[in-house]
This record gives structure tokens, C-alpha cells and sequence, in this order.
């Protein structure tokens, strides 16, 4: 009876033992069985499976997902067939506040506003030298930054070296040989004395060597190396005058803009300190490097100065006069920037929506040109489209190719 027993326990052990094993192969089978792409799940055909958190990777097969250690989701054919992207419950999109626009050609406005400071013209200096060594006797009370006309004096020098050679020249001129008295007129010439001096010579007939040192053009003193006492050299520089007829205006343009201004162009210039008037002024030259911490680039205008009023260091916003061209436009809120591509939301039939990435232009205005990846027509979302967008990598999705458009390309 004992033996009996023993033989029904150990039969009942062995068919527990079986049943078991089949469970594990079952489940074996269920996380790492072959089901390729055509398999039917719940009646329904599967292309692929994926992960959602990662639904750009494809698997031919069910299973864990090597990124989450979560199970893989199967991507069924009947979801593309319905006309392709994620399907929004329309009550859904209503709560999200959905806009839509459509693609459409337009003129882009090409003109750039930047902003810029006033600053001197460089092209208009005057250099003021001595024409002879000498010692200065007088100066003029001036100072840098002084506001002076042309002609204004700025120092008497005495030129010793200039009281020989004048004598010289005074008792030539009683001899009447005129060849004499031209070589001799000339050696004036040659010591660095001006013309007017010679002829003051020759009308008062005496000795002039004092000379006063003015400026040939009207400005502003940018430096003054002249003092009372001081002895010059012949070709020092003595001052340096600034003009004031005309100013430059030096505007920081974005380096995304730098197509759009060209040298000669028109440009009009607003300042805070007269308000409600503009200057007109032409880009004389647009300089080599770009700025690296802000991304710009110097545009300068030259402005004329009527009364000098326009003053070095003053702020102004300038705007640069272009024309528009012909481009495919969306709103500029529409676009999604990845950081290594952009997208947009196209708005399907029968309430799908699919990424397309497209390739972007200029902005101007609230709207962005659209290079590739758009055609005209197409309606796209403007307000909720990150939703969409998460909802679509969520689902699988993936983005329309920039060459799958039709006429994207333009």
C-alpha cells in the first residue's frame, strides 16, 4: 500500500513538472518567438513593432525594448492605411485650441531694422603740421573737443631758419635779375614757407618770420600736441581736426540679415533725441569681420549733418529700405526647431496630423520662408502643434521627408 502510494505521488510530481515546463515555454516563446513583419495580431496585420518611447527604432520581431526594458507596441497596417499620421479625437483637438493656416506664396518683407550709434567720419580729417622747426610763441587757447571754423588759428611759430633765407631773398629782389629773384623765391618754397608768407615778404619788404598756424578746415579738435614755450620739428603734428558735415552711423546688423544690405543702399535713421524726425543716409561700407559675442555685423552709413546736430556717441535705430521677393510663407509660430532639423504640423484629411520637416529661410514679419519639404496649400498648425508633435512620436509617426512633398522644392 506504502509502495502504491509513493507511485501515485511521483506520477502527479512528474505531470506538475510537465505542466510547468509548458509554461515557461509559452512565455519564452511569447517575449523572444519569431513573428515576423505579416503576422496577425488580434486579427489585424502588424508591419512593425516599436518602442514608444523611441518610436524611430523598428523591430521585426515582439519582445522587450533594448532601450526601456519595456514591451514592444506593433505598428498595424490598417493605421497607415488610413491616410497616414496620428488620428486626434476631434473633441480632443477642440480642448487643445488647435489653429491652422495654410502654405501659401507671398512677398517676404526684405527690410532690417537694427540698431546703431553715431560716430565720427573718419574720412574727414584734417592733419595740421609745422612747416619749419621753430618755437611757439602764442597759442590760441584751444582745447579737444573744441568746435572750430576753418582758418581758425591754433599757434604763432618763430622760424629762425626763415629770417636768412628772407633777407637773402629781399636784397636779390633790389638787383631786378628776375632769374635771381625766382631761385630765390623757389629756396622760400623749399623751407616750408607758405605762399602767403612769401608774398607778405615781398609787399612790406622786410623780415616775417613768425608764422601763424590755422587750420585748413572747419571741425572738431580730436587732439592738440601745441603748447605755449614748446619747440616744434619740422612735420609735427600739431592738431587734429575732425569734420562735422557728415557723421557716420555704425548699425548692428543680425548676421542672418547680412544678405539683405549691400553697399549703396538707401537707409533711414530714427534717434531718440529728436523724435518724430528720420535721417537719410546711404550704406558707404559694410565691414569684413562679424562680431562673435553678438552675432553681427557693422553696417555703416554715412548721414549728413546739417547743423551738426547729429552728435558722436548718440544712439539711433535704423531701418534699410529693400524689396520683397516671392516666397512660399508659413507663420513663423508654426515652425518646430529640434535643433538638427524643423518641422512642421501638416493638418490631414479625416483629422490626422504628420510632421514634415522642411527646410527653413528668412523671417520677416511674423512669417518664415519655406525653401523645401512644403507646398503651397498645405495647411499647417499654428497653435498646439507640440502636442500633435508629441503625440505623433508617441504613436510612431514619423516626419514626411523633405523630398516627399510635392513641388517642395522650389
Amino acid at each position: 500500500m506504502i509502495a502504491l502510494d509513493r507511485r501515485a505521488g511521483l506520477a502527479v510530481a512528474a505531470v506538475a513538472l510537465a505542466l510547468a515546463g509548458g509554461g515557461v515555454g509559452y512565455v519564452l516563446g511569447m517575449e523572444g518567438g519569431e513573428a515576423p513583419p505579416g503576422t496577425a495580431v488580434d486579427g489585424r496585420e502588424v508591419l512593425y513593432w516599436y518602442d514608444p518611447m523611441v518610436p524611430s527604432q523598428h523591430f521585426d520581431k515582439p519582445g522587450k525594448s533594448p532601450f526601456m526594458e519595456m514591451q514592444l507596441v506593433p505598428r498595424f497596417a490598417d493605421e497607415a492605411d488610413a491616410g497616414g499620421g496620428v488620428a486626434i479625437d476631434p473633441s480632443r483637438t477642440q480642448n487643445l485650441g488647435l489653429r491652422t493656416e495654410v502654405a501659401q506664396v507671398g512677398k517676404l518683407d526684405a527690410s532690417v531694422i537694427a540698431s546703431g550709434t553715431i560716430a565720427f567720419n573718419e574720412r574727414d580729417v584734417s592733419i595740421v603740421q609745422a612747416r619749419a622747426a621753430g618755437f611757439v610763441q602764442r597759442v590760441y587757447g584751444h582745447a579737444p573737443s573744441d568746435v572750430i571754423e576753418a582758418g581758425a588759428p591754433l599757434a604763432d611759430i618763430l622760424v629762425p631758419e626763415w629770417a636768412g633765407a628772407q633777407t637773402e631773398f629781399l636784397a636779390v629782389r633790389k638787383t631786378g635779375d628776375e632769374p635771381l629773384i625766382r631761385a630765390a623765391r623757389q629756396r622760400l618754397a623749399l623751407l616750408g614757407m607758405p605762399q602767403g608768407v612769401v608774398a607778405s615778404v615781398e609787399r612790406a619788404g622786410r623780415v616775417q618770420n613768425v608764422v601763424t598756424v590755422s587750420t585748413p578746415a572747419g571741425g572738431t579738435i580730436k587732439s592738440l600736441g601745441v603748447r605755449s614755450g614748446m619747440t616744434v620739428g619740422q612735420g609735427q603734428t600739431l592738431a587734429e581736426i575732425n569734420g562735422l558735415g557728415t557723421v557716420w552711423l555704425d548699425a548692428a546688423v543680425p548676421e542672418s540679415a547680412a544678405g539683405l544690405v549691400r553697399v549703396g543702399q538707401g537707409a533711414t535713421a530714427s534717434l531718440t533725441a529728436f523724435p518724430g524726425e528720420s535721417f537719410a543716409g546711404r550704406v558707404t561700407a559694410i565691414l569684413p569681420s562679424v562680431q562673435e559675442a553678438s552675432r553681427t555685423l557693422t553696417v555703416r552709413i554715412e548721414l549728413p549733418n546739417r547743423g551738426g546736430r547729429l552728435r558722436p556717441g548718440m544712439f539711433a535705430t535704423v531701418g534699410f529700405t529693400g524689396d520683397g521677393r516671392s516666397a512660399l510663407l508659413v507663420p513663423t509660430e508654426a515652425v518646430i526647431r529640434t535643433g538638427r532639423r524643423a518641422l512642421v504640423m501638416l493638418a490631414l484629411n479625416g483629422g490626422r496630423y504628420q510632421p514634415a520637416e522642411v527646410q527653413l529661410g528668412r523671417e520677416a514679419g511674423g512669417q518664415t520662408e519655406i525653401i523645401a519639404g512644403l507646398a503651397a496649400g498645405e495647411r499647417v498648425i499654428t497653435s498646439g502643434q507640440f502636442l500633435i508633435d508629441s503625440e505623433a512620436s508617441l504613436s510612431g509617426v514619423q516626419a514626411r521627408p523633405i523630398d516627399a512633398a510635392a513641388g517642395a522644392k522650389r
